[in-house]
């Protein structure tokens, strides 16, 4: 097996590598399945080597050095580094969640139905720009939407600087513009809430089924999550697919890039308000006030940026935090250390 058809290059890796490198396609907690030069497999990490500094913890997409075992689970050394990293803030815990590393294009998925939502769209296009691959708007069910020049024309003015495609995995409609982004060792990674279509989707460019879709609730235009975890497929034109579970929240996580990428309108006004400290409420000469009573941006539009604004810098103060706190045990660590080494000492002179 080549793994330059998964997407490696040689200049991934280091000049001190050792090991064999692989791809991740799946995590399965503390085991991942892998793809390399001696085929498909397992691995478990070797816990001492990452907390020792190895790099991050693996997630799909990554590509890492492996000590290959043709018998059993591989050991996983090492993560090398990455090109593109797509990461969300976690539901439970509230830190830094991993999703995907590595992919050339995100596809921000919607369809359209009355699950169609712009606040949705908005904020997976901040996430998708904060990784570092270009988004693009794909938007599904052509053949049930009255009108899909509507909805392309709505998701056009949230999404600057992204292209948008209306397309349906039933009929075909619009799937062969798509055809410039299916390249053989390109990766995508697929993203939008359960019900949108993300594995008809995949099914329809494989040219067979190669994932289960799900119903889809006549009442909501939601489905089933039919992707329980994250995973790398191959199609057969030779591209990478990452599905991705249909995630009922995407919270931001230090995104302030991301955020400008998506919100390029509202971010050039900023600069253009007569005070530097403007509070964009009633401050005279207010180039955002100016630009809603003028009708160039729309309330919604600037409702969202402030509200993924204000969680945004909300999850940048909690990383702050996490960092103090992380550098905190550790020098508390180190003094238990070094007062334990000093009693010792004392105990040896008595």
């Amino acid at each position: 097996m080549n793994l330059n058809d998964y997407g490696f290059t040689p200049d991934l890796l280091p000049e001190d590598a050792q090991g064999v490198p692989a791809r991740v396609t799946a995590v399965h907690r503390e085991r991942c399945a892998l793809v390399c030069e001696h085929g498909e497999g397992y691995g478990r990490l070797k816990k001492g080597a990452y907390y020792a500094g190895a790099g991050q913890f693996p997630t799909v997409g990554d590509f890492v050095l492996i000590d290959w075992s043709p018998a059993g689970d591989s050991r996983i050394l090492r993560t090398l580094p990455r090109r593109t990293y797509f990461f969300r803030r976690a539901p439970l815990t509230g830190g830094e969640q991993a999703v995907a590393a590595n992919c050339d294009w995100v596809f921000v998925m919607q369809s359209m139905n009355q699950n169609f939502n712009l606040k949705r769209l908005e904020r997976y296009l901040a996430v998708a720009w904060q990784s570092g691959a270009e988004p693009v708007v794909v938007l599904t069910k052509a053949d049930l939407a009255g009108d899909p020049g509507a909805f392309v024309r709505e998701a056009r003015a949230a999404a600057p600087g992204a292209a948008v495609y209306a397309v349906s995995a039933r009929t075909g409609q619009g799937l062969e513009a798509l055809n410039p982004y299916l390249l053989p060792g390109k990766t995508i990674a697929f993203l939008g809430s359960s019900g949108v279509g993300k594995s008809s989707l995949v099914n329809a460019l494989a040219g067979e089924e190669v994932m289960s879709a799900g119903a889809i609730r006549e009442e909501d235009g939601r489905g089933r999550h039919t992707t329980t975890h994250r995973q790398l497929l191959r199609l057969p034109g030779g591209v990478l697919i990452i599905d991705t579970p249909g995630m009922r929240e995407l919270g931001l996580w230090e995104a302030g890039e991301g955020l400008g990428e998506a919100f390029p309108d509202v971010e050039a006004l900023l600069g253009q308000c007569r005070f530097s400290d403007c509070r964009h409420q009633s401050e005279p000469g207010c180039a955002v006030r100016a630009a809603i009573e003028a009708g160039e941006l729309s309330p919604q539009r600037w409702e969202s940026w402030q509200k993924l604004q204000a969680e945004n810098a909300a999850s940048d103060r909690a990383a702050l935090l996490r960092q103090k706190g992380a550098r905190n045990k550790a020098i508390s660590k180190a003094v238990r250390a070094q007062e334990k080494l000093r009693r010792k000492g004392l105990r040896h002179i008595e």
